[in-house]
């Protein structure tokens, strides 16, 4: 069977975006509490998270919100990595509140948590390049898929990595936004 450069392509960024999820999932995690959550968006969901991404925008009124929106528009597909945001009950005063019961009042988030999210989100876009496919890191589309109540709800912060190859990378040269 012989297969374009296009199909061999969408195929390497699918099986790619699969090892993020994975990289994800087996990043380090403080206290051992797994509260990640990711998916795979392409085809017609990955079309309604950069709908999602440009209704923000005009919304909003920034413009980065249409220019990552296009980015994920000429995407083989995008990874979304959440995390829900419950505190680990060590009372350790990192999210800015001595204690998790005021941090769960007061709706702040668990800083050893959104470190976990960090963590992940770089373990997945290192493994993008790892494998030499073009990636960024969009808060936009983390944002959009919230938005889009693309995870339950108990997902409080999100980032998408777009994934594409193509002969020059498509994130870079970008404007300013």
């Amino acid at each position: 069977m012989r297969y374009s450069s296009k199909e061999a392509e969408t195929n390497a960024a699918m099986q790619v975006a699969e090892r993020m999820v994975a990289a994800a999932r087996t990043a380090p995690k403080a206290c051992a509490i797994d509260t990640i959550e990711a998916l795979i968006l392409d085809g017609a969901d990955k079309d309604e998270l950069s709908e999602a991404m440009r209704a923000l925008g005009t919304r909003t009124g920034h413009r980065y919100y249409a220019r990552d929106a296009g980015n994920v528009d000429d995407c083989h597909c995008i990874v979304l990595i959440g995390a829900s945001v419950e505190p680990r009950s060590l009372n350790c005063g990192l999210c800015g509140v001595a204690h998790c019961a005021a941090a769960i009042t007061s709706r702040i988030p668990c800083a050893l948590v959104v470190t976990d999210l960090g963590i992940a989100v770089g373990s997945a876009a290192a493994t993008a390049m790892d494998h030499r496919i073009d990636n960024r890191i969009l808060f936009t589309a983390g944002m959009a898929a919230l938005h889009l109540k693309t995870f339950p709800e108990t997902v409080k912060i999100c980032y998408g990595i777009g994934l594409a190859t193509s002969g020059k990378n498509i994130f870079f040269d970008r404007p300013a936004g």
